[in-house]
């Protein structure tokens, strides 16, 4: 009996490592011939007008979305949904048709420029008003770990006493390594900072008000991105909703600092305090990131009883490893492809430009208040429909009783979000929720347990597979632009190529979407 347990337990974990390594190839040759060779494309759009109204029916084609999307669930997916038709079949219409295109404008670009510069604001007020509330309806939980960790600073004997399963560091080590992050952070704030040519006064008041203002939001936020993500997962953790909100309170305070000081006077001190926000935000989303991550591994480590002071310094290990590792990285996909409206060098291909909505949007807000001119009119639209939105989500909780919800950030994401990421994500949580209900209808529980388990290791084959790729296809871009060659040495040489790559990214993703299926609910 121990025997055929043991050959069970190493089948399915076979099984498991075929899914991932399955899923991680089969996004790796997709996104090579889109990335690499060129030969098909990552999305595609129908564009329409009604008089001056233009609407768009987008879709993407990347697999680690669909992937990401299976992982989200079918509540988010809908959300997410109505933000895009929202967006398409309300708002850019809406305003395309009061500001009517000029005769020499191309329809796709100028409701694409509608877009980017108004109806994102109102995606970024419905996220930053969800992220709000958020967090104040984590303040009760928030308060309650505060007061716990207090008791047993004051008790060190509480700690002591508890089961292994439940021992922390100790209280003194806590406040030691926090400290320590403090240094380090005013340092890093300093070493930025330096370079201005600004009095050594303001130049140390600005590091010390960059530093307190991380260290307060971060530590609000490390609260509350870190129960979302242990209580119902790091996808459902509103980091994008956090960010938009903490640029927000950095620009406001800086901004008091630059017009008392004149910095703001010349373009340079403008300049100079944007890209302090920027740069001290990005301290505040880090803190919210590892956060995320770090609470849904004790998260883990709580449902097989691990010891979490153990499982906590092997964290701190991966937070020093990950800081080491991730910059050069990201320095690497910046030289390979750059970033939307920052390129590394001229004549670069701005089609395969990071898009990185979050920070463009942090970038805008935080330029937009030093400039005095934020389109606060779209913000606060955003802010109305979020505030609605989440009244009728906790009536529908109420009412279904936790079954149906409408979760505001999701909405937000919807529209301010580029609709080729959406989609896909879309799609792969109508493919979870079918999946799951055909399980069900079939083999019952136990089936709904076996799609889970390889659904969600495909789906992370998928991202993996996918993620991989772009950073290979990096080194070998980079390696290219260094020698003096081409930005694209591996695409193809294909003339008048652009709708037939539309079609082939699209049977390319169809297939995905088919062979994905067919092996969760394979038997």
């Amino acid at each position: 009996g121990e025997i055929e347990q043991d050959g069970n337990a190493a089948s399915g974990q076979e099984s498991g490592v075929k899914e991932i390594v399955a899923g991680g190839l089969f996004a790796g040759m997709f996104s090579f011939l889109i990335n690499g060779l060129r030969v098909a494309a990552d999305g595609a759009s129908y564009w329409f007008k009604s008089g001056n109204a233009i609407f768009q029916l987008p879709m993407g084609f990347s697999l680690a979305l669909l992937g990401a999307g299976y992982l989200v669930g079918i509540v988010g997916g809908m959300a997410i949904l109505m933000g895009i038709a929202m967006t398409w079949g309300i708002l850019v219409p809406v305003l395309t048709s009061n500001a009517p295109m000029p005769a020499d404008a191309e329809m796709a670009a100028y409701a694409m420029k509608i877009w980017k510069e108004q109806v994102r604001f109102i995606g970024a007020g419905t996220i930053g008003i969800a992220a709000i509330w958020t967090l104040i309806s984590l303040a009760k939980p928030m308060w309650e770990g505060m007061r716990l960790s207090f008791e047993v600073i004051k008790n060190p004997s509480l700690a002591k006493n508890t089961h292994r399963a439940e021992r922390d560091l100790s209280p003194k080590a806590m406040i030691a390594l926090s400290l320590l992050m403090v240094v380090i952070l005013i340092a890093t704030f300093f070493s930025f900072v330096q370079a201005a040519p600004i009095s050594q006064g303001l130049a140390w008041g600005l590091v010390l008000t960059a530093t307190v203002l991380a260290v307060i939001i971060g530590f609000l936020v490390a609260a509350a991105c870190g129960y979302m993500a242990g209580l119902i997962g790091s996808s459902s953790s509103p980091i994008s909703g956090i960010g938009i909100v903490s640029v927000l309170l950095i620009s406001l305070t800086f901004l008091v600092i630059g017009d008392s000081t004149g910095l703001l006077q010349n373009e340079a001190g403008t300049q100079f305090l944007t890209a302090l926000t920027i740069f001290t935000a990005s301290a505040v989303l880090a803190v919210a990131t590892i956060s995320n991550d770090n609470l849904q591994d004790l998260k883990t480590g709580y449902l097989v009883h691990a010891t979490p002071a153990l499982q906590q310094v092997a964290l701190i290990i991966g937070c020093i490893v990950g800081a080491a590792v991730i910059s050069p990285v990201l320095e690497l996909l910046f030289q390979a492809y750059g970033f939307t409206g920052a390129m590394p060098r001229e004549g670069m291909d701005a089609a395969q430009a990071l898009s990185a909505p979050q920070a463009t949007l942090m970038t805008t807000i935080a330029k937009g208040i030093f400039a005095h001119n934020l389109q606060w009119n779209f913000i606060l639209i955003g802010v109305a429909i979020g505030v609605a939105v989440i009244i009728i989500d906790a009536v529908l909780k109420k009412a279904t009783a936790g079954r149906m919800a409408l979760p505001a950030l999701a909405i937000g994401m919807g529209i301010y979000l580029p609709p080729s990421v959406n989609m896909p994500l879309i799609v792969g949580t109508i493919l979870s929720w079918w999946i799951h209900r055909h399980m069900k209808k079939t083999r019952g529980a136990a089936g709904v347990a076996q799609a889970e388990r390889r659904g969600t290791l495909f789906a992370a084959g998928l991202i993996v597979g996918e993620s991989l790729v772009g950073v290979a296809m990096a080194m070998i871009i980079v390696a290219s632009v260094t020698s003096g060659h081409s930005d694209a040495p591996l695409a193809l040489p294909l003339e008048n190529w652009e709708t037939t790559a539309q079609f082939l990214g699209l049977a390319g993703f169809i297939i995905g979407l088919i062979t994905f299926a067919r092996r969760v609910i394979r038997k």
